[in-house]
């Protein structure tokens, strides 16, 4: 849209196929292809408006005979003439009968015909305006009238409850709209009717009330149709066979078709009384009681030790089960789930594993009859099992660990890559781990250890790679290669594939094949505990490995349709990276807490860390938080309240800004008890964001300004200022526990809120209270701390300067109010030879080193190709500088360092309030504002000053109203192993604090 060539909004382009108009409104991008409200009248249903273009240009003599509809049928010999002519062509007017459904009629000049045979529009499936192209049969627009072409390969209507299905089909009083079902399928679509019109539960025009609106948000314009009450008697069993809505004209034409998502039926006819049921493995006495919830299955059996056993259906609940005799005890079984799935459109009989399985046989090919309470699956002491103190959530620091990595390359661990690596305690590895927890690390946060999909389990099928990675330069294509080409069926992977929830990796076990995973699990929970260390498992729901009738599929594949989360039209949603879940409906919500329960009670694991906690509804994660704070030491052995609960509280996807229901997000779970990881301080710390172009992009801790690369992404020196400062008004706010309500003096002079600073459009601050809010300098995702680092430092920079920056770094997580993570090995300068999604790079780029003269993980190769190759022309001259090589003095020292500042946050009482007030009142950043130093962060605390200064040389601090005061460098860093530090200076008399470069100081008071 442009006038006297000035454009009013982008280019744009209509979809032709799909709409003939837009609506467009000034000074606005994007564009609409329904009119908002007022825009039009309603159309004009008294009459037929046909719009006829024909290639020539020539009109004359052309007319229309109409007969059936037409208010005033016309003489062949007198046509009807057009009303007006435009750029198109010409316009016919025909008025109609009163209730008419079509109009009949022959475009002609004389007696010659557009088109040979007679003509009839279907007022119901075209509406009443038609445009049409000459000598071409059908409409050129709309070219599909009340819904879409029939298509039963997707599933477009939604059954949201008993009576209600909601479709985006135009309902007039000229059509009709029904469910069809076929107890054994076999519909399908020929020559654009059905193949066999099975029986109908009729569909009366509705509307969708406003508790049916809040409930599904996203579907609230969506057009509703209500079952028919004479056919309400028969919708239980119309779910349990293929089930397909269609949308006919007045004479049975069929104008629409496609299949229906039926979750929210489902929900609403056995969701609530099965949401009580005891699934999958039960014992009482002795005796197993074998249950699933499966309410469209025609037919289940169990499968137990390769014999057929009959199962039973409650048909309040939609669960079959059968109770055996105690000798079914360790058999293997599964489910034989006769079934409709949408996905290959026929009934089948699916063989499949428990989705509530409590045991497996190797690589999950069975299910075991097994009872977790049996005292053979107990390790020696386990029922008396003293755990380390229970430490609050806003003072949980946290060592996050993959099982594999931890002792795979330790040549002092007797288990390397096992459970049992954590019972090794004169390991190199639990060495570390000791002396991490003496210095107040409280937790281990284990990387998924539930089955995971994407491993084999049995070491003899495991893949190594086939040449000796050793031999290769540090800067390499061949390393990576070879790891990829080993990758699929190597002993690694992350393990964010989720096969069955609640039962115990495989591959980490001595012998995957039945219950010796159980045992070792829980010897796994004892060597943490015994080193002080409390467990934290890394739980994946929002998604599975597998759907549709994939061999890994499992719950999909006893309900299809169900268990995952579907889009509009009926696909799966992906945004998760996998096939998505759908917790906010009813049993899988259930699923959800049941697991959770489980891995709390029967393996004492001490908190949750949820993947993707955003895709969660917030209720369901309320609803974990309800049923932990139930389990009791004298009922359950444990007490649910000292477990830990965070997540990952990103908003994107299909349900972003809730928009199927109210997430578990970052803004929403403030003041929950359930923390989620802030972003905020982390990228202002390293810079830049995970997926920038350039990964040069440097930030507080990385040298934006103070020691500026070579890198035109940073921008001017003014820019790099103004953003450097930002950047630390961002690290004060995530210093504070990210919360909204804290006010400060920020960089710019302005008096402002924690939740008034910007962060990528979004709010800083947004938690309620300190442990609203997981600090962090790194994680297992993106580039590892070092290895961002290595791309952010000057080129120049010296080993024992890299170390000092990881360390500042790290601080400013550690020495922050709430609750903070560090990827293990991040102290040792961890690196993955520049890896940012490491998730299936094996052994070689993944495991970690304890011993320091083993290096750090660096320069072990270019990273694999597909993740990282556009970064390669950044990485090598990287990994081919020795400059980078980190040697036992820069590992060990900034470990040391490290742990200094970690005793300092565990013991002083000031990092640990309680509220935002109490920090309101302790906490204060007294010299920002327009004269603050750029490069450096002051911090009082109490009686304590701590100042970060990133900035490559010494730094003064004069706290002018301390002058007088009495402070020292702080005891344990006075006699602690950075000798740098140790220089720091005070000047009573002036109240001035002197820093070397490069260094975090904490002064206390005398």
């Amino acid at each position: 849209m442009e006038k006297d060539g000035a454009a009013d909004g982008p280019q744009r382009r209509v979809d032709l196929a799909r709409t003939g108009q837009v609506w467009i409104e000034q000074g606005e991008d994007g564009q609409a292809d329904e009119a908002p409200d007022g825009a039009e009248p309603p159309q004009d249903t008294t009459r037929a408006v046909l719009n006829y273009h024909r290639p020539d240009g020539d009109y004359d003599g052309w007319g229309l005979h109409t007969w059936t509809g037409a208010k005033n049928p016309t003489d062949w010999a007198k046509p009807l003439q057009p009303v007006r002519k435009d750029t198109y062509g010409v316009t016919f007017e025909v008025p109609l009968t009163e209730g008419a459904t079509s109009l009949s009629y022959i475009l002609h000049k004389g007696d010659e015909k557009d088109l040979p045979g007679d003509q009839s529009l279907d007022l119901a499936s075209h509406g009443h305006e038609v445009w049409m192209l000459g000598g071409t049969p059908g409409y050129l627009l709309p070219q599909a009238g009340g819904g879409p072409a029939p298509d039963l390969t997707e599933a477009a209507a939604q059954w949201i409850d008993s009576d209600t299905v909601v479709w985006k089909v135009k309902s007039t009083d000229a059509t009709s709209q029904q469910l069809v079902y076929a107890k054994d399928g076999g519909i399908s679509v020929v020559d654009g009717a059905l193949s066999d019109e099975g029986r109908w539960l009729r569909l009366n025009a509705s509307t969708l009330t406003e508790a049916q609106k809040a409930k599904f948000p996203h579907l609230r314009d969506y057009p509703a149709f209500t079952v028919d009450v004479r056919d309400r008697d028969r919708v239980r069993d119309s779910l349990r066979g293929q089930i397909v809505a269609t949308q006919r004209a007045a004479n049975g034409a069929l104008l629409a078709a496609t299949g229906v998502q039926t979750a929210g039926v489902l929900d609403a006819l056995y969701g609530e009384r099965a949401g009580g049921a005891a699934l999958g493995p039960v014992f009482r006495h002795g005796r197993p009681t074998l249950s699933v919830w499966a309410p469209t299955a025609r037919t289940v059996s169990l499968e137990l030790d390769g014999a057929s056993v009959p199962m039973r259906r409650d048909d309040r609940t939609g669960v079959w089960s059968v109770t055996g005799k105690r000798n079914w005890h360790g058999k293997p079984y599964r489910y034989v789930v006769k079934v409709w799935a949408p996905t290959v459109q026929k009934i089948v009989t699916n063989k499949v594993t428990d989705p509530y399985s409590t045991a497996l046989t190797a690589d999950s090919a069975r299910s075991l009859v097994v009872d977790l309470a049996d005292p053979t699956l107990a390790p020696r002491g386990w029922a008396g099992l003293r755990k380390p103190a229970a430490v609050p959530l806003r003072d949980a620091q946290i060592q996050e660990l993959h099982i594999r990595d931890f002792s795979v390359a330790d040549r002092t661990s007797e288990h390397p890559g096992e459970y049992l690596a954590f019972t090794d305690t004169r390991s190199d590895g639990m060495k570390h781990l000791r002396r991490l927890a003496d210095s107040g690390t409280g937790y281990v946060h284990l990387l998924p250890a539930f089955d995971i999909g994407t491993i084999p389990e049995k070491k003899a099928d495991q893949h190594r790679p086939a040449c000796d990675l050793s031999v290769y330069a540090p800067d390499s294509e061949e390393q990576q290669d070879c790891v990829a080409k080993a990758a699929a069926k190597d002993a690694f992977n992350w393990g964010y594939d989720p096969l069955h929830y609640t039962v115990p990796e495989g591959s980490y076990a001595s012998d995957p094949d039945g219950t010796e995973r159980t045992v070792e699990f829980r010897r796994m929970v004892q060597g943490l505990n015994g080193a002080g260390l409390r467990t934290v498992m890394d739980v994946v729901y929002n998604h599975t490995v597998a759907w549709g009738q994939d061999d890994k599929s499992v719950l999909d594949r006893i309900v299809p349709g169900y268990y995952q989360r579907l889009l509009e039209d009926g696909s799966v949603a992906t945004s998760t990276c996998c096939a998505g879940t759908a917790p906010e409906n009813t049993m899988m919500g259930k699923l959800v807490v049941d697991s959770v329960v489980t891995w709390a009670k029967e393996y004492k694991v001490d908190g949750f860390r949820f993947d993707l906690m955003g895709h969660h509804p917030k209720a369901n994660i309320l609803a974990v938080r309800k049923a932990l704070d139930e389990l009791t030491p004298a009922r359950d052995g444990v007490d649910g309240k000292n477990i830990v609960l965070y997540g990952e509280g990103w908003n994107f996807g299909e349900i972003a800004d809730d928009a199927r229901f109210v997430q578990a997000t970052q803004k929403h779970m403030a003041g929950t008890g359930v923390a989620t990881f802030s972003d905020r301080a982390r990228d202002a710390v390293r810079g830049g964001g995970p997926f920038d172009e350039d990964p040069g992009v440097q930030g507080f801790a990385s040298g934006l300004h103070t020691d500026p690369n070579t890198s035109k992404a940073n921008g001017t020196p003014a820019e790099q200022r103004a953003r450097l400062l930002h950047y630390q008004d961002l690290i004060k706010v995530g210093l504070t526990g990210n919360l909204a309500d804290y006010t400060f003096t920020d960089s710019g002079g302005r008096t402002v809120r924690g939740s008034d600073v910007d962060y990528n459009g979004a709010p800083a601050g947004y938690a309620a209270a300190p442990g609203d809010a997981v600090a962090y300098s790194d994680a297992h995702d993106n580039e590892t701390l070092y290895d961002a680092l290595a791309f952010k430092l000057p080129a120049g920079t010296s080993a024992a300067d890299r170390a000092r920056m990881q360390v500042l770094a790290m601080a400013a997580s550690t020495l922050s109010q709430g609750p903070s993570l560090s990827q293990a090995g991040t102290d040792l300068l961890r690196s993955k030879s520049l890896d940012r999604n490491s998730y299936d790079s094996g052994d070689w780029f993944n495991a970690l080193h304890w011993d320091c003269r083993d290096g750090n993980g660096f320069g072990r190769g270019l990273p694999p190709a597909a993740d990282n190759k556009d970064k390669w022309s950044y990485a090598k001259p990287l990994l081919a500088d020795p400059a980078l090589t980190m040697g036992c003095p820069q590992i060990d020292g900034a470990s040391a360092a490290y742990r200094d500042l970690l005793t300092i946050r565990t013991t002083e009482k000031e990092f640990s309030l309680p509220t935002t007030e109490h920090v309101q009142a302790a906490l204060s950043f007294p010299l920002s504002g327009t004269d603050e130093t750029p490069g450096v962060i002051t911090m009082r605390l109490g009686k304590l000053v701590v100042v970060i200064n990133a900035t490559p040389g010494s730094e003064k601090q004069r706290l002018a109203d301390r002058a007088g005061t009495a402070y020292a460098l702080h005891p344990v860093q006075a006699a602690g192993a950075d000798a740098t530090v140790r220089t720091s200076a005070y000047d009573r008399e002036t109240g001035t604090f002197t820093v070397p470069g490069r260094t975090v100081a904490v002064f206390s008071q005398r």
